[in-house]
């Protein structure tokens, strides 16, 4: 925002003449053009990001959601396994069993900021 009141303050302190030349309007409106086209593209790609940034976001909240149902469904018996490996798992990860519904909240939390997001005013992330 200041950077376009420090524009508009040089060119009203400076006046820049411009020329009648019909030769002077078209090569600025060839300009303009080029500079609508160029943001257009910064604007397909915003929002090409976003919508990769939300479907990555609700794929993970509901992969999430999924498997915390399926493992509070179906728990899981490590010993009917050779491998030790899913004991250790078990044992880290089933003191933490609680905060996972934190961790879905947060995540539903970012997903309604993100698609609550307008181009003013706008909460960034």
């Amino acid at each position: 925002m200041s950077n376009h009141k420090d524009i508009e303050s040089f060119l009203r302190e400076n006046r820049p003449q411009v020329d009648e030349n019909p030769l002077f309007i078209l090569e600025v409106q060839q300009k303009m053009e080029v500079v609508k086209g160029i943001k257009a593209e910064v604007d397909r790609q915003r929002n090409y990001g976003r919508m990769a940034i939300v479907i990555a976001l609700a794929l993970g909240v509901a992969a999430g959601g999924f498997l915390m149902c399926m493992a509070y469904l179906y728990p899981f018996d490590p010993q009917r396994l050779e491998d030790n490996i899913f004991t250790v798992v078990k044992m880290y990860v089933e003191p933490w069993k609680p905060y996972l519904f934190i961790l879905t909240s947060v995540c539903t939390i970012l997903l309604g900021l993100i698609f609550s997001r307008t181009n003013k005013g706008s909460v960034r992330l």
